[in-house]
């Protein structure tokens, strides 16, 4: 397996039920072989109990490969970077800066923006150009608090606003494009990408071309909600298309488990996302690249299917 693979620390805060401490949480994650790293919630994992997470990750073994932002509570519930009240916005961008700075300080080379609030509800609500100039103000603000420390969009069509104003592959690049900083690109997610009802290979195969992909990741769903889902469990075949054209596209990043194990033991889901991972990833490396590409270049669907599938059924 030449991929880092990462998991959500939130996907372990449960057991029996009963909500547990980050602590604890982060000591089961260490105890799951083939997990080398984590991606912890900012601020959230930097306060109260959480507040040494950094010293204790590294104590175990695991490295923190990247803080996601997170704009919760009342003060964000009308947007982050586009709230309507300026003291908002400028609150939102401050937590946005104050975690690149965290990152950098610490060695963490990626900042992830999931701008959940952000987006609107109602037809004639918003001014859509000024929203959108909001939003790339704030991106480049964020970015432009260390070059070193990678800064990307995490899109996703819908889910807290009916409409995000960031919500597919497409805009998530006209983004990058505006925000014109070498340190900002895209972090792809597996479900949302569903949602938005794209085909996640394609997606990560624009930005690959632009060198902009960050970040990817992973799990499963059925196409309408976050589902969250062990990875490979829905859309295997996709799954196994995504992971051809990361590997032929260079992608060197980490793979991080963005699953919700609410039902089942955290450890046992997250063993099970990194055997489907290691599999895949053996399967793709079966796959004879040049008669692949031989296969795609005369856009010979059933050839290109076949060698998909003979490498899965002769294994």
């Amino acid at each position: 397996m030449s991929l880092r693979l990462a998991t959500r620390l939130n996907s372990f805060r449960l057991k029996g039920g009963n909500k547990i401490s980050s602590a604890d949480a982060l000591k089961a994650v260490a105890a799951v072989k083939g997990i080398a790293a984590v991606e912890l919630n900012y601020p959230q994992h930097f306060v109260g109990e959480s507040a040494d997470i950094l010293k204790l990750a590294g104590d175990l073994g695991l490295a923190v490969t990247a803080l996601n932002v997170r704009y919760d509570g009342p003060d964000f519930v009308h947007g982050a970077f586009t709230h309507p009240v300026k003291a908002n916005r400028d609150k939102a961008i401050a937590i946005s800066m104050e975690a690149a700075e965290v990152a950098t300080k610490h060695g963490i080379d990626h900042v992830i923006l999931w701008m959940g609030p952000d987006g609107y509800d109602y037809l004639f609500q918003a001014d859509y150009a000024a929203l959108w100039q909001m939003e790339i103000d704030g991106f480049q603000r964020v970015a432009d608090v260390s070059p070193q420390t990678r800064v990307s969009v995490e899109y996703k069509p819908a889910d807290p606003r009916r409409y995000a104003l960031v919500r597919n592959m497409g805009e998530a690049l006209v983004a990058v494009s505006d925000v014109d900083r070498k340190n900002f690109g895209v972090t792809l997610d597996y479900c949302h990408l569903l949602m938005a009802s794209e085909n996640p290979a394609f997606a990560a195969a624009l930005a690959l071309a632009k060198g902009k992909l960050f970040g990817v990741h992973i799990n499963d769903g059925y196409g309408p909600a976050d589902d969250g889902l062990m990875v490979g469990t829905v859309t295997l075949w996709q799954t196994v298309e995504l992971l051809w054209v990361l590997k032929q596209g260079g992608f060197k990043g980490t793979i991080y488990f963005d699953t919700f194990p609410d039902r089942l033991d955290p450890a046992a889901e997250c063993a099970s996302n990194v055997a489907m991972m290691e599999r895949l990833w053996a399967l793709v490396d079966r796959v004879p690249v040049a008669e692949v590409r031989k296969a795609q270049a005369a856009q010979d669907a059933v050839t290109a299917n076949r060698l998909f599938q003979d490498a899965v059924l002769a294994h």
